[in-house]
């Protein structure tokens, strides 16, 4: 199966909302039962893979920032919740047989490992899922933006956006039924468009990485596993 692959080691960038219930908000142990279980595919795949996980189910500094707050409390407000999120992901898949370590841009010892590259790329190379919380752990930095940033640092092949769309659209398909996919398109379409793949910074590492994206449906069975496979799947950004 190895040899089938496409991809050897992928970064997974999911949205805090993968994790929610009902109204989009808070954490659904169901939710993140079904996330691991993707997750469990994919490593029986033999795929190293390294996630990166936002934090929008439990707090969004927009929030924050239209009532006043200062930019940077609302950031680190938001990076603690991927801490959260990552925590509660983790136990979802260690609960089904994944070795799993969190490690935080901001340091938590209690609860997390501090970010080392060198050391979560060994946990990569023993067969371990790593989790990167704490966004950048600076403020102005999305998650795309951390996820980009991580994907190079680890050297995976791939950022995989995972959402509940199966790619890019032209428009958004749930309010225009006419709307139309893009198989694949390059850094600059996706700039130039503004399409809501990933945030412009996130999108210009990437490209200044030659690091392509993948963005799919999570929940579409065997999407995954056609991405890593070579099958035909969600939107390619690639140069």
């Amino acid at each position: 199966m190895a040899n089938e692959l496409k991809y050897h080691r992928i970064l997974l960038k999911l949205s805090g909302e993968s994790l929610a219930g009902t109204g989009e908000f808070g954490i659904d142990p169901l939710h993140a039962e079904e996330v691991a279980a993707r997750v469990q595919e994919v490593r029986a795949l033999g795929v190293d893979v390294a996630i990166v996980i936002g934090g929008g189910n439990l707090w969004r500094g927009k929030t924050g920032m239209d009532r006043g707050m200062d930019r940077a409390t609302a950031d680190y407000m938001g990076m603690l919740a991927t801490v959260m999120n990552a925590l509660a992901l983790m136990d979802a898949m260690e609960r089904i047989g994944l070795i799993t370590r969190v490690q935080s841009a901001i340091q938590m010892q209690a609860v997390a490992e501090p970010y080392i590259r060198r050391r979560a790329i060994r946990h990569l190379e023993k067969g371990r899922v790593v989790i990167f919380g704490g966004g950048t752990g600076n403020p102005h930095f999305s998650t795309d933006t951390a996820a980009a940033l991580r994907a190079v640092e680890i050297g995976a092949e791939i950022v995989i956006k995972a959402t509940k769309v199966d790619g890019v659209y032209d428009c958004d398909p749930v309010k225009n039924p006419n709307a139309v996919k893009f198989d694949t398109m390059t850094y600059m379409d996706a700039i130039n468009r503004r399409v809501e793949v990933m945030d412009t910074t996130a999108l210009t590492l990437c490209m200044e990485n030659n690091l392509p994206i993948l963005v799919l449906n999570l929940w579409q069975p065997d999407a995954l596993r056609l991405a890593l496979t070579g099958g035909k799947v969600g939107t390619l950004v690639t140069a």
